[in-house]
C-alpha cells in the first residue's frame, strides 16, 4: 500500500512539470458517424480509428497514466462523449477535481448511458463503468465523491471525446445547450 502511495505522489509531481505538455489523446470526432449511434464498430475498425491507448483503455480495460491525460485538468464548459459511439456521457457541470489525476464526475448525463459491473481485478473489489451502447471500459465509480450524491466517476480521458459548448449544436448535441445557459 505504501508503494502505491509513493507511486501516486511521484506521478503527480512529475505530471505537474508536464502540465503544459500536449496530451496524445485525440480530440478528433468519435469512431461513429453520428452522435449516439447504436452500433459498435468491429474490432478491426476500432483498431484503425482509435489510437493504441484509446483501444487499450476501451477494449482491453486498460488505464492511462494519472495527471498525464487529456482531460484531467480540463475546465472548459461542454460535454464528454463516448469515443467509440459518440453517446453523451458526462458534462463539465458535474466534473470536479478529485486530486486523482483522471477526469472525475459526480454523475453521468443519463444513468442509463453507463453500465456498472463488479470488478475484482487488481486484488480489490471495485465497480467498473462501461458505455451502455459501446460496452467500452470507461473507468470506475467510487463512493468517495462530494455531497450530495457522494459518487466519483473516475474516467479515462482516452475513453472520452470532449465537445465544447460552442460546438455542441454544430456536432449534433444541441439538445444539451440549455444545461449551460446562464452558467459560467
Amino acid at each position: 500500500m505504501g508503494l502505491i502511495g509513493a507511486q501516486m505522489f511521484l506521478n503527480r509531481a512529475g505530471a505537474q512539470k508536464q502540465e503544459e505538455k500536449k496530451m496524445e489523446t485525440t480530440t478528433n470526432p468519435s469512431v461513429s458517424d453520428s452522435p449516439g449511434t447504436t452500433t459498435k464498430p468491429s474490432s478491426e475498425n476500432l483498431k484503425k480509428k482509435l489510437t493504441a491507448q484509446q483501444y487499450h483503455v476501451t477494449q482491453e480495460c486498460g488505464t492511462e497514466p494519472p495527471f498525464n491525460n487529456a482531460y484531467w485538468n480540463n475546465h472548459a464548459a461542454g460535454i464528454y462523449v463516448d469515443i467509440v459511439t459518440g453517446e453523451p456521457l458526462f458534462t463539465s457541470l458535474d466534473k470536479f477535481d478529485s486530486g486523482t489525476g483522471w477526469p472525475s464526475f459526480t454523475k453521468p448525463i443519463e444513468k442509463d448511458h453507463v453500465v456498472e459491473k463488479s470488478d475484482r481485478s487488481m486484488g480489490m473489489e471495485r465497480t467498473e463503468v462501461r458505455g451502455a451502447k459501446s460496452d467500452s471500459h470507461l473507468g470506475h465509480v467510487f463512493d468517495d465523491g462530494p455531497s450530495p450524491g457522494g459518487l466519483r466517476y473516475c474516467v479515462n480521458s482516452a475513453a472520452l471525446r470532449f465537445i465544447p459548448v460552442e460546438k455542441l449544436k454544430e456536432e449534433g448535441y444541441g439538445q444539451f445547450l440549455p444545461l449551460f445557459e446562464g452558467k459560467k
